[in-house]
């Protein structure tokens, strides 16, 4: 999954960048309003990590614009928005939560609560109630990082686990090699490399018994037992 951190200080977003990546996510940072407005127009997020106070404007102020419409992003659906600030007074939860985000923690955190929330944000999307994804064989557990093909553990590189995520949560249907790049990867990531393709591939032979299908011209499919 792929995430936009807006916050302003550089430390807090360097190290919410590596935690996150750590995890498996790619993550992109945004320091103020308008580098944020640029980076929400041209790539597709799952997820908002926002801060209210900005330096050339509030959080408050871009989630309400994201959510009427004031700007367009790409994808079928906005991303989900939850919002990181030192402001935890009642009135600007209520603000926050009545202006668009779908969450709200306030400073000091801990990431293992943030990790958390996310999963639950995420989940959401995925119409699913539990942070163990499953397809015929396969698990994928998204809070321990852990996954099994009929049982057996696999060893997957963080990428491998992205890709394969993002397949079990489209099971049976086409995903582009542009939709794995812009979900799995940030944006530093060269979109004319054969990345894609490469972590693709490598996954499938740890997968085994052809579960990931390649549809000429189109993209990769996961495909359901049948």
């Amino acid at each position: 999954m792929r995430l936009l951190v807006v916050e302003d200080e550089e430390d807090l977003a360097e190290g919410l960048r590596v935690g996150l990546a750590r995890n498996g996510y790619a993550v992109d940072v945004a320091g103020d309003t308008t580098q944020a407005y640029d980076r929400l127009t041209v790539n597709e997020y799952d997820l908002l990590l926002l801060d209210i106070n900005l330096p050339d404007g509030d959080g408050f102020t871009l989630c309400r614009a994201l959510r009427d419409g004031e700007f367009t992003t790409p994808g079928d659906t906005e991303p989900r928005v939850l919002m990181l600030t030192a402001r935890g007074t009642l009135d600007d939860r209520v603000r926050g939560l009545d202006g668009g985000a779908d969450d709200y923690l306030v400073k000091p955190f801990h990431l293992a609560e943030l990790l958390a929330r996310i999963r639950a944000l995420l989940r959401r999307d995925s119409g699913g109630g539990t942070a163990v994804l499953t397809v015929g064989g396969l698990a994928l557990d998204t809070a321990r990082h852990t996954a099994a093909a009929g049982g057996v553990p696999l060893a997957l590189t963080p990428k491998e686990f992205g890709v394969l995520e993002y397949l079990m949560r489209r099971p049976g249907h086409v995903v582009s090699s542009e939709e794995l790049l812009e979900h799995v990867w940030d944006a530093n990531a060269d979109p004319f490399t054969q990345t894609v393709r490469v972590t693709v591939g490598t996954l499938r032979r740890k997968l085994g018994g052809g579960s990931i299908e390649t549809v000429v011209g189109r993209g990769y499919r996961l495909r359901e037992p049948a």
